[in-house]
């Protein structure tokens, strides 16, 4: 069954406002769909489609649409949805369109220059060869140019993995076991979740394999006092709570009262009642403050490029800029030493990003070690072994999609030292250690 011809002039329509990055574009694709109601579930999901399409091959498809008659905008939707959907699915082209659409996506693109196959823009094209090689970075592009799969982390407070995976497959949905998190579960198709009874119940959560054992290295402990630093909507504060067996006390800290909101139904439906969401103004809150010294484990999830999440958000590339970098690393910086200054002595400090980038992880855990005497570097290796999670790495935390199917994710864990008692001193004959 085709698509209506009317398709290609909806997605043109919404493309031409998302290559403008005014936002990210699955908000606005989002605002779009609100505004045509009209639009069915097939057409939904074909314009959804050519759009992540042209965002994840823009250098490729601009090359070619600027290129010959006809209108360029038309052209990229064009190249987009027949990638997406095959031109055989879509109504009223020409015999033209027909045979430039195939003779374009029969283009061998491993004989193409070098950036413009691993579409992105030069400067990050050129940051990443820099950093990784050309071999390495080209692997990379192939990988984050790839749609994610489903990743499901299951909550153990409520099921087994080996029975949600039972009541998936009555579904039908098929899944299979994710390699390096115990909880989660790749789901080989994309199915409405929010229908189903496990998602109803609480008993199964999204979230990338990465952001699971990212949760999994905090190494949170029951009875002790976690904080998560930068929760957003709360992924990783619900996998905390659940690995903590709902005791203890956890705290969701986030500057965003709209992303801690998002986090209250997902809380209700967890069955956790460990979790305590903090609204904070910044990373020297008085909040923070009065919790300073008495913390055992916190999650720092820095803001960052995001460029680890590309497969899924493939605007994220053109929308970020090189000299924003720069920005963010005075705010990864700054909210790491405000975090730190929570810790007990022996506790562990877990700065994390979703990027790929040195520049916004071994730099900053390198300068933080620098100017925190009182931190010590806990290698990944022994973290890692410590969670009993089969991964190779050395001092950090490095998962990438082309090597671990994965988003990609950065994370260093540090330790407190044990910090010196105080001496308080009574009298002239006597002194008190606390």
């Amino acid at each position: 069954m085709r698509l209506p011809p009317a398709i290609l002039a909806n997605a043109e329509e919404v493309l031409r406002e998302i290559l403008r990055f005014a936002a990210p574009a699955d908000t606005t694709l989002s605002r779009y769909f609100k505004d045509h109601p009209r639009l069915g579930g097939r057409e939904r999901g074909g314009i959804a489609e050519c759009i992540y399409n042209v965002l994840r091959n823009k250098s490729f498809y601009t090359d070619f649409s600027e290129a010959g008659g006809g209108a360029t905008m038309r052209r990229l939707t064009l190249l987009g949805m027949a990638d997406a959907v095959g031109v055989e699915s879509l109504g009223g082209l020409s015999e033209e369109e027909v045979a430039w659409v195939e003779r374009i996506l029969a283009i061998d693109r491993k004989v193409m220059h070098k950036s413009m196959r691993s579409n992105m823009p030069k400067w990050l094209f050129d940051k990443l060869v820099e950093q990784m090689g050309e071999e390495e970075t080209l692997l990379l592009a192939d990988g984050v140019n790839t749609p994610a799969p489903l990743d499901l982390r299951v909550n153990s407070m409520k099921a087994t993995r080996e029975a949600v995976a039972e009541e998936l497959a009555l579904a039908p949905i098929r899944s299979t076991p994710t390699p390096f998190s115990p909880l989660g579960l790749r789901v080989l198709q994309k199915p409405a979740l929010q229908n189903l009874p496990l998602f109803k119940s609480g008993a199964i959560e999204v979230q990338d394999e990465g952001s699971q054992v990212l949760s999994a290295i905090v190494g949170a402990k029951r009875g002790e006092m976690v904080v998560d630093f930068c929760a957003g909507a709360g992924g990783k504060t619900l996998a905390l709570g659940a690995i903590m067996r709902n005791t203890g006390r956890l705290y969701a800290f986030d500057v965003s009262e709209k992303r801690l909101a998002k986090l209250k139904p997902r809380l209700a439906r967890s069955g956790l009642s460990n979790v305590h969401p903090v609204q904070i103004a910044h990373e020297r809150d008085a909040k923070i403050k009065r919790l300073a010294g008495k913390i055992d484990r916190v999650l720092v999830d820095a803001p960052c490029s995001g460029l680890g999440t590309l497969r899924r958000n493939p605007d994220v590339k053109w929308r970020q800029k090189p000299d924003s970098i720069g920005e963010l690393q005075v705010k990864q910086a700054a909210i790491l030493d405000g975090a730190a200054r929570l810790l007990k002595g022996g506790g562990r400090l877990v700065y994390a990003t979703c990027s790929f980038l040195d520049d916004e992880n071994d730099f900053i855990a390198k300068q933080f070690l620098d100017t925190h005497p009182d931190f010590d570097l806990v290698p990944m290796s022994k973290v890692l072994a410590e969670q009993k999670i089969d991964l190779e790495m050395g001092d950090y935390l490095k998962l990438l999609p082309h090597k671990h199917q994965t988003d990609g994710f950065f994370a260093a864990v540090f330790e407190r030292k044990p910090m010196a008692k105080k001496v308080v001193v009574k009298d002239e004959d006597e002194a008190v250690e606390e």
